[in-house]
């Protein structure tokens, strides 16, 4: 659906390579601009994860993107760079603010060379303001935020999830914007700076109990189960006989009825939030004493909202995930048989694949400098220099 749009990627870290592979997936072509050693995603991967030698962090953020290794100083590639700007639709970066203007390409100079470009800019906490020039980096953003402040039972410390959500979902915030000003100038022929930053993402995400807070209506984490300190119990994680499982927004009925006990409907639905963690500790009781299958049927039976907790592997095999082929694969010519997560939506009941697998380091720069017009002479200088 994006086929002939034509992005530029000055990204690193997992933001702004996720944006762009969003628009990749989508037949945009994507051409990550690369310093002479590479993306930091390269070099670097959570828990050393390597395949022969390949960082996995890399490999699941730049599929279906080229690749060009530049000297973004050297005067020679600013102007190729520039040359290139003005064939472009999308300009997206995730640099700290200033860093793209102090090379030439911020967006006054990019909005002059190219008025039709759209320019994304993504960051940590904005273009301006006191945060502007801190480091932003997703867990240290759920800390900020209150998402970590707001996680977890009332005795534990607060909690972080267990996976970068606030960096993805900037990502996809910078995606819809970067699509929304390409609407917008399909009407008006011009160009839009679209700017986007984690602390942003970080709120958004709370939509809900944020907006709670900011209407007078207070929370405390409850001490028993509950993962949330603005719903009824039960909400929450709780431990039966062999594994754990999650009941979220039953009824006080429900639960008389499930576990035969009347002391729910003696509480009362209209004190289920005030008594929440009596609730909650009887709930516990009645679940650790049978395996969750058991309480699976009988959660069925009554109409009890469930999930058991389940780890990656069963997740890798959940019939769901598997049905949603959400897991792909592809072979890549060093790092072997690579298996992530694919495009995460499907059109016409299509779901975006593989074109080309991420690239090495400056596989494609002698083909992109030849198709805006560079001569062989100025080619091989700006390749040999890099090598």
């Amino acid at each position: 659906m994006l086929e002939g749009i034509r992005v530029l990627s000055f990204t690193h870290f997992l933001q702004g390579p996720s944006a762009t592979q969003m628009l990749a997936d989508l037949g945009a072509e994507v051409i990550k601009i690369e310093p002479p050693q590479g993306a930091f995603e390269r070099s670097w991967s959570g828990p050393d994860a390597y395949l022969d030698g390949t960082s996995v962090f890399f490999l699941l953020g730049n599929r279906n993107v080229r690749s060009i290794r530049a000297d973004l100083k050297d005067p020679a590639w600013g102007e190729a760079i520039r040359r290139l700007v003005t064939t472009a639709d999308v300009l997206i970066e995730s640099f700290r603010p200033g860093a793209m203007a102090r090379l030439g390409l911020g967006w006054e100079e990019v909005h002059a060379l190219n008025p039709r470009l759209v320019y994304c800019s993504l960051s940590g906490y904005g273009a301006d303001g006191p945060y502007r020039d801190r480091p932003g980096q997703d867990v240290l953003l759920q800390s900020l935020s209150g998402l970590a402040a707001a996680s977890g039972t009332g005795a534990q410390p607060p909690t972080p999830t267990g996976a970068s959500i606030v960096d993805q979902h900037g990502a996809t915030l910078g995606a819809v914007g970067i699509l929304a000003a390409l609407h917008g100038r399909a009407r008006t022929g011009k160009g839009t700076l679209v700017e986007s930053n984690l602390l942003g993402a970080a709120l958004d995400l709370q939509i809900e109990p944020f907006s709670y807070h900011l209407n007078g209506f207070g929370a405390r984490r409850s001490s028993a189960g509950v993962s949330s300190g603005f719903y009824k119990a039960p909400y929450g994680v709780f431990e039966t006989a062999d594994r754990y499982v999650t009941l979220s927004l039953n009824a006080l009925a429900k639960l008389d009825a499930l576990f035969d006990d009347s002391w729910f409907t003696e509480v009362g639905e209209a004190n289920s939030y005030d008594r929440r963690d009596e609730v909650n500790e009887r709930v516990a009781e009645h679940l650790r004493q049978r395996p969750l299958a058991e309480w699976e049927t009988r959660f069925v039976e009554h109409g009890v909202w469930f999930a058991p907790v389940q780890d990656y592997a069963e997740v890798e095999h959940d019939p769901q995930v598997q049905h949603n082929k959400a897991i792909i694969e592809f072979e890549h010519p060093q790092a072997g048989r690579v298996r992530t997560l694919g495009h995460p939506i499907t059109y016409d009941g299509v779901r975006p694949g593989v074109r080309t697998v991420p690239p090495g380091l400056g596989d494609h720069t002698r083909d992109v400098l030849e198709e805006i017009g560079l001569d062989a002479q100025s080619v091989r200088s700006l390749v040999m220099e890099n090598s």
